[in-house]
């Protein structure tokens, strides 16, 4: 019997976006069983609470038994050696992306020499969008439909829709 390839994509999700979608819906292609993980860094200022962002990926993924959503507040090499995941899925979108996550990848190899980081580029319709772009198309009162996947578009309108 061969262990079961589990990866771990790390994120704080705040919000998901189509690209963080299209990425996972790749990854699962590639292994058994992806876990979305939602950082929470206390010291970090959200748009959305951990709930919020954690029901948005929850419902984005409703359905794929493969795919989980979970939360958590350490190391990811940490988290991942917890969960029993062996690699770790990034989206890239351009070079500076690449820039950001390979010292990232490095360190987590060090700390961690099982770990592999896995890498898929995004597909172009996607590589332009960002959450921060998001949150800024939100924070001035405009409806971020086509950036963000239908379930996370409707706790984002129920949000700003009550306040």
């Amino acid at each position: 019997m061969t262990t079961p390839r589990i990866a771990l994509f790390p994120g704080s999700f705040d919000p998901v976006t189509r690209g963080h979608v299209e990425i996972v819906e790749r990854g699962i292609q590639l292994f058994d069983k992806i876990i979305v993980a939602l950082g929470e860094n206390s010291a970090k200022k959200y748009m959305f609470s951990l709930e919020e962002r954690r029901r948005m990926l929850e419902l984005s993924f409703a359905g794929e038994e493969r795919i989980e959503v979970a939360v958590y507040n350490t190391l990811t090499v940490d988290f991942a050696r917890t969960q029993g995941a062996r690699f770790l899925l990034r989206g890239l979108r351009d070079g500076r992306d690449l820039a950001y996550e390979r010292p990232i990848a490095i360190v987590n190899k060090y700390l961690n020499e099982e770990i592999e980081t896995v890498y898929l580029v995004a597909e172009s319709s996607y590589s332009d969008i960002s959450s921060t772009l998001v949150r800024e198309v939100i924070k001035y009162g405009r409806d971020p439909e086509g950036l963000l996947p239908d379930a996370a578009l409707e706790v984002v309108r129920q949000k700003f829709q009550d306040s």
